[in-house]
């Protein structure tokens, strides 16, 4: 089997990470029909055909049933423009899904060649991600008008998502080299995860934290919990009291005072309801793609219903829920016992799962790709063949060579 190319996999990640980017946000409001989404995904497919023409991919029972699902339901979307209301934004939500199917189909291929190597490029990739949006935040671009972090123009519950991602992709790291240095970094992660306030984005990550904690349990000594405990008690103290002011009064106010004694959840339930009843009057293919923004939220100055599953139901009604749900459980089925490499396997879905849960608090459809993208490796790594070790030759070639 030959070695897959990095280069589409690094354009690709940019073009994920990267979110919606057009000339107008670098200075050239003249140029702001250009987005760059399009364009670096154009060079990624050139690169990754490239690549697809000089290998051949050996798969055992190609489940791929998730990927037509998943495609439909794309397509089910898009399709859905032809009844939304007026005022929704039919354009932009339309590139959004082309967009996002491309980036489905291309990570899983490019995947597919070599999933050790391609999951494994991908973890580091986040990883240095992580770091550079943690200083960036931190240092650069400083707290918000609430006082959340974020860095590079996007919002904080898309911050916190690269931050625990960062955290995942630092025990990946560690799981395939053995070396402690990237578990180093996590409390940057986790202080920057913090920042950003996003209360749903760290219930997130902690749900998979303890399910993963769960699954591996029997394998777990004393010796090396006791030192991570001990490791993240220490970096917490010396943050807590090492730290500026902002940083503790974001935590007390954010975390303490709205969360516990306010209880206030950002209007999410009069949100959540909204799409609720929209649901209810429209139960068969829902109200049109972006129908929530062109009834409810074109008035309430609300973009969506800050729920994927919702915002489905919503705008899709019973058929988009249904292909959605179909999607999901083929694809669970997929990799489930995760095929001849159960590691690499797993940590995909656990970076697909972690950002499936945030996507039922926040987020548009396209702000939940990389759920799409880690499903996609996922069911990669799930059905490609184990990498074969040619076996050594018999002694009387070797004899029949040797000078």
């Amino acid at each position: 089997m030959k070695r897959i190319f990095l280069a589409p996999g690094l354009l690709l990640v940019l073009i994920a990470i990267g979110g919606r980017f057009t000339l107008d946000r670098a200075g050239f409001p003249d140029l702001a029909w250009v987005d760059l989404r399009v364009v670096g995904l154009a060079f990624a497919l050139v690169a990754l055909l490239v690549d697809l023409s000089l290998r051949r991919t050996k798969t055992d029972k190609r489940h791929e049933g998730w990927l037509v699902a998943t495609l439909l339901f794309f397509l089910f979307q898009i399709a859905s423009a032809l009844w939304a209301p007026a005022a929704s934004r039919i354009g932009p939500q339309t590139l959004d899904l082309v967009l996002l199917g491309v980036l489905t189909l291309a990570f899983y291929y490019w995947t597919l060649g070599d999933p050790d190597r391609a999951i494994g490029y991908m973890f580091q990739l986040l990883f240095v991600a992580a770091i550079v949006f943690a200083l960036a935040a931190i240092f650069i671009n400083g707290p918000g008008e609430q006082g959340r972090y974020s860095a590079f123009g996007g919002g904080p519950n898309v911050f916190v998502r690269i931050e625990i991602l960062g955290v995942i992709s630092a025990i990946a790291m560690f799981m395939s080299s053995r070396r402690w240095l990237p578990l180093l970094v996590t409390p940057l992660f986790l202080l920057a995860a913090v920042l950003s306030g996003s209360r749903a984005g760290l219930m997130a990550g902690g749900a998979v934290g303890l399910a993963a904690l769960w699954k591996i349990r029997h394998r777990l000594k004393a010796g090396p919990v006791l030192a991570a405990g001990i490791f993240l008690v220490t970096a917490g103290v010396v943050i807590w009291f090492s730290a500026p002011p902002a940083f503790t009064s974001l935590f007390e106010e954010r975390f303490v005072q709205q969360t516990v004694q306010e209880q206030y959840l950002s209007d999410r339930t009069d949100i959540w309801a909204a799409a609720i009843r929209m649901a209810v009057e429209h139960p068969v293919a829902g109200a049109g793609l972006d129908g929530f923004y062109g009834l409810i939220g074109v008035n309430q100055m609300v973009e969506y219903p800050h729920n994927y599953v919702l915002a489905v139901a919503a705008e899709g009604g019973l058929i988009g829920l249904g292909l959605l749900a179909c999607a999901v459980i083929l694809w669970a089925r997929t990799v489930r016992g995760g095929g001849a490499r159960p590691q690499m396997t797993g940590l995909a879905v656990a970076a697909a799962v972690f950002v499936a849960l945030s996507s039922l608090f926040s987020g548009d459809y396209y702000d939940a790709r990389l759920f799409w993208i880690f499903a996609a490796m996922a069911a990669a790594a799930a059905v490609a063949r184990a990498r074969t070790v040619p076996a050594a030759a018999p002694a009387r070639e070797k004899e029949a060579v040797r000078p």
